[in-house]
């Protein structure tokens, strides 16, 4: 009997369901336009005028059984349910005038106690690739005995939402029913936007377990010993997690249960940019035949793909099975983390390279989430400008950051777990005049804390941040640890320290009335004597 969507109101007869890779490529290249295989086999795919996620357009329905949950606000943004239904009868609409439709069942979360069904409705092979490569694809018996979803993704994003439809403000739309366990996308080809879909309802039901799910890398060494790692784009968390002494868990999603770790996905979606083989040989190796390449320029005649080009965008990406990396976990299942790293691209160029946390300031800087943007990556940006993102992942929490933080605070008392904050950023002055911390040498202080090379060694207290900054690392000149030893300029590091305290300050202020006095307390302090106000 073949598959049909016909319960879902949807009469198209032509159905691919978990197709294999030769037959979603030769879709793809007969039927999408931009499609093109690169000259090491993966599939070149365009996703159209979105290159990016678009999360001012990303709404949550507000509905009484889940209401009293949601942190409602700029990221959550709420939708009624009236407003929903027009924008879930308008994907039907767009999907039945299609002469053919993908689908992919499948799981996410390799933990079989804690895992949920997935199905993609989607228009596109690249879509339906690119979720096979990211969610956990089951066997033959388990595809057979798949039954109704749990959660199911209307993928409609080639037709738009109707701006004058009340609460749209754009022909883009994202929206989450949490009752009715349908995500509904208009008005965005960006495959991306799937994934984190997912990842948003997995951020939401795992706390009700009291699960804590992560924003996060994370990878084991072989002793069983395994580190998470926490880091906003551009930090380092994929290229710094795919490490050769240790097998990879994943690189992007985990939850941390009562037994452990375990990965939300099936896959990895790399940056691209600059990606060269000598500094990411994981990442590079990865790219073959399977993987989908995302907006990327490549040369015509030899389908050479130019991964310094950024003319289409930025946020070049690769997605790809996580059994493409060559030392994995399978399955994507460990034990209690023994270190959690937080990773920081400061581009002010104030925040020591390695530094070890107490739980009270694990929790703050958890729930503050920086890093930086440097200059010129932006219009009228000329300095760098600090980013903040609640958990590292602020765009994809359904509760109040505070509701993550006491998990992660629960956990690491409960498991004896070290925390560190690790800067990938500026050393020698801030983005402009000092120069980026090499990464030889972000990789030899993450080796000293697998190695426990800290231990019993001297530390220095940063007497506003109060975190404990190590004397030596090995494999690091001992002048890299102190970042001011490193400015030429003693007094414009003051003034830069003292700018990035006051910004970490204001941005804590959203948080601070539902958060413990002790984790508000364990923030950085202005500078005695530098306080102008």
């Amino acid at each position: 009997m073949s598959f049909n969507l016909q319960r879902y109101g949807i009469e198209v007869e032509e159905i691919h369901r978990n197709s294999s890779v030769p037959v979603l490529y030769e879709i793809g290249l007969r039927r999408e336009k931009g499609t093109a295989i690169s000259d090491v086999g993966a599939l070149l795919v365009y996703s159209g005028e979105k290159t990016g996620r678009s999360p001012k357009d990303k709404r949550v329905v507000r509905h009484p059984g889940s209401e009293n949950n949601i942190d409602w606000g700029e990221i959550n943004i709420e939708l009624d349910e009236h407003v929903f239904m027009i924008n879930h009868e308008r994907a039907m609409d767009y999907l039945n005038t299609r002469d053919r439709l993908f689908v992919v069942d499948a799981f996410a979360g390799w933990d079989p106690d804690y895992r949920i069904k997935v199905r993609i409705v989607c228009t596109r092979a690249y879509h339906a690739l690119f979720m096979q490569n990211m969610l956990i694809m089951p066997g033959d018996k388990e595809l057979a005995d798949f039954g109704e979803p749990d959660y199911i993704i209307f993928n409609a994003g080639g037709f738009p939402a109707n701006r004058y439809t009340s609460k749209m403000t754009s022909k883009t739309s994202i929206d989450v029913n949490l009752e009715k366990k349908e995500i509904v996308i208009l008005g965005t080809e960006y495959a991306g936007e799937m994934k984190k879909g997912i990842f948003s309802v997995m951020n939401y039901l795992m706390p009700l377990q009291d699960v804590l799910p992560m924003h996060c890398s994370a990878n084991v060494g072989e002793s069983g010993d395994v580190s998470i790692l926490f880091g906003l784009s551009g930090t380092g968390k994929t290229t710094l997690s795919a490490d050769p002494k240790r097998k990879l868990i994943g690189d992007d999603e985990h939850c941390w249960t009562d037994k452990g770790i375990f990965n939300i996905e099936g896959g990895c979606y790399a940056k691209a940019i600059d990606l060269s083989e000598e500094n990411e040989p994981d990442i590079y190796n990865a790219i073959r035949y399977g993987t989908v390449l995302e907006n990327v320029v490549f040369d015509p005649k030899t389908r050479e793909v130019d991964y310094s080009d950024t003319s289409i965008t930025q946020n070049t990406r690769a997605s790809y099975p996580i059994d493409f990396i060559d030392n994995v976990q399978f399955p994507c299942i460990a034990g209690h983390p023994k270190n959690i790293i937080f990773l920081t691209c400061d581009a002010f160029g104030v925040l020591p390279p390695i530094s070890q946390l107490s739980p009270e300031q694990a929790s703050y800087h958890f729930i503050a989430g920086y890093t930086a943007k440097v200059a010129g990556t932006e219009m009228g940006v000329t300095e760098p400008q600090a980013t903040f993102s609640a958990c590292f992942g602020a765009a994809f929490m359904m509760w109040h950051p505070n509701k993550y933080a006491e998990l992660l605070a629960q956990k690491m008392r409960q498991h004896d777990v070290k925390a560190w904050l690790v800067n990938t950023g500026w050393t020698g002055g801030s983005h402009g005049v000092g120069s980026r911390i090499k990464l030889k040498y972000t990789r030899a202080m993450i080796d000293a804390i697998h190695d426990n090379a800290f231990d019993g060694i001297e530390w220095v207290k940063d007497q506003e941040f109060g975190f404990d900054i190590p004397v030596s690392c090995p494999g690091v000149p001992s002048e890299v640890l102190q970042p001011k030893n490193t400015w030429t300029d003693k007094e414009a590091y003051d003034k830069t320290k003292e700018k990035l305290i006051t910004l970490f300050r204001n941005n804590f202020e959203q948080f601070e009335d539902q958060v413990h006095p002790a984790i508000i307390n364990s923030g950085p302090v202005n500078m005695s004597g530098l306080l102008t106000s």
